[in-house]
């Protein structure tokens, strides 16, 4: 399978500005328990996974199918159950009440490779090792407790068809300097709505 094409950044912008949605415009309702705006994050997760295609192994399919597989189930619980599914917590409160998880279960997974993603990129960005190295500390951190022998190969595999540092952030943009502001703002809205739903799916009412 032919690695999916990068998005063409136009002239004088990121490859972040290509993003459908970004986390940073994520509605997060502070007043309802930090709600998270369901159509929003399955948008930003989405094109969150456009990133792996940057990354430019198909090395990195199965990481982006799988999360792609994800959002897919949260989104067909989310056009089942509209009014139920409007922010992420409300969905999985009203599905776990139906007495399934499938929708529950993607967004513990999704959430799982989310966060693995930028830690990843965080470390990247916050220092001066490569993106392989980066992502394998982040892999020993998040993912790597819940997968097979089988899975671990596969990300194994990802992680060390890495590109160099210096060529995937050249892919981010020309301005470098604007490349790292955009994307550390960027992460931190990432962290912050991950830090959410992790603390929502350690809790009771997240649970089947």
């Amino acid at each position: 399978m032919a690695a999916a094409a990068v998005v063409q950044i136009p002239v004088g912008a990121t490859f972040l500005k290509t993003f459908k949605k970004s986390f940073v415009d994520v509605p997060i309702d502070a007043e309802k328990g930090n709600a998270i705006s369901t159509a929003e994050f399955l948008e930003a997760a989405e094109s969150l996974t456009t990133m792996f295609d940057v990354l430019g192994s198909i090395a990195f399919t199965p990481v982006k199918t799988d999360m792609l597989g994800n959002v897919e189930k949260i989104r067909k619980r989310m056009l089942a159950a509209p009014l139920a599914s409007q922010n992420i917590q409300d969905l999985v409160r009203n599905e776990l009440k139906t007495k399934s998880h499938t929708a529950t279960e993607g967004l513990l997974w999704l959430v799982r490779g989310l966060e693995f993603t930028c830690i990843a990129l965080s470390k990247n960005i916050n220092s001066t090792e490569e993106l392989a190295e980066s992502f394998r500390g982040s892999y020993s951190e998040t993912l790597m407790r819940h997968h097979s022998f089988l899975v671990k190969r596969i990300f194994s595999a990802a992680m060390g068809a890495c590109p160099y540092r210096k060529d995937f952030y050249a892919k981010l943009g020309d301005d470098e300097q604007k490349v790292q502001e955009e994307l550390r703002e960027y992460l931190a809205a990432l962290d912050k709505i991950v830090y959410i739903l992790k603390g929502f799916l350690e809790s009771k009412e997240a649970k089947w």
